[in-house]
């Protein structure tokens, strides 16, 4: 599989996607509302992506960048295979991807440096723990750090700031972040969750990963969710996910749809049962009325973008 993202002009999202479907991306761009492909590496990391637009009847443009605005290359091509080719050799950063392309630097202007946050080191230490805490919950895109960087510490007379800052605090902290998880190694209790939620996926069963802000929300959407012949679901909010990052477990939901107690009591046998299954401990008695907790946990989740 590819490490990478790839989001379509109407706003596809495929996460982790092998070479012969990207190749059936590549391919099937060209009509009204679905002309381009946009391929981010995982982790994610700033100014780095590749990119291609193609309309029916004309040539593919594709583009790729390595961070500043000098190593921005663009090249044409005719055929979806030569396109499709040359982003599979970018994404897996095989040695020589580029040579089957004739490539040219595009004349792009630098962006401006962000000016340095005009805060005290109180507010700038509360912005920056604010921020480390939400990369550590490992779910949110450099896009959405940054959004919350630039609202963090508004008030209703004082927007400290600037969206160009946000961006450049959210881009610094990521970077740290990125250095960190390249320490890691084996699959971590993040991702044996994510393998128990596929498994019950497949199941029937719909599974939700950081759904919701609260429980109240996540109750009120989890049924449009799932497809329709679906028996039960499980999920924790962002609010679960904000204690397992401190230590506190994780906290997860579960139910059946058809609201008895017996369904509900038998989704969590399985939850429970997919989560041994991928080596990690619940703590339930069994009780239908009562949340799983998954403790102990080593929250380390891998950021994606």
């Amino acid at each position: 599989m590819l490490k990478i993202v790839v989001r379509t002009e109407n706003d596809e999202r495929h996460v982790r996607m092998s070479a012969e479907e990207l190749a059936e991306l590549v391919g099937r761009i060209g009509g009204a509302g679905d002309r381009f492909l946009v391929l981010q590496r995982l982790p994610d990391l700033p100014d780095v992506f590749a990119q291609v637009w193609h309309e029916d009847g004309g040539p593919y443009e594709v583009e790729h960048r390595d961070g500043s605005a000098d190593r921005h290359l663009a090249a044409v091509a005719g055929e979806p295979d030569a396109v499709a080719a040359a982003l599979t050799g970018w994404a897996l950063q095989r040695e020589g991807w580029d040579t089957g392309l004739s490539w040219s630097a595009l004349d792009l202007v630098p962006a401006p440096e962000a000016p340095p946050l005009d805060l005290g080191a109180d507010d700038r230490a509360e912005l920056e723990r604010a921020v480390r805490a939400m990369l550590a919950g490992g779910y949110a895109s450099r896009a959405r750090l940054a959004e919350f960087a630039e609202g963090y510490l508004v008030t209703a007379d004082r927007r400290p700031v600037s969206a160009q800052q946000a961006r450049a605090l959210a881009d610094r902290l990521w970077g740290e972040r990125v250095a960190e998880e390249a320490g890691w190694e084996g699959e971590t209790d993040p991702e044996r969750l994510t393998r128990a939620f596929t498994a019950l996926q497949a199941a029937g069963i719909t599974a939700r990963e950081n759904f919701a802000c609260c429980r109240s929300c996540g109750q009120a959407e989890i049924g449009a969710e799932g497809a329709p012949d679906a028996r039960g679901f499980v999920y924790f909010h962002s609010q679960c996910t904000d204690s397992a990052v401190t230590g506190h477990g994780l906290t997860l939901l579960y139910g059946g749809f058809d609201g008895s107690a017996g369904t509900t009591a038998g989704i969590g046998h399985e939850v429970v049962a997919a989560l041994a299954e991928a080596g990690l401990r619940a703590d339930w008695d069994g009780d239908p009325a009562r949340p799983i907790t998954v403790t102990p946990l080593d929250w380390r989740r891998r950021l994606s973008g």
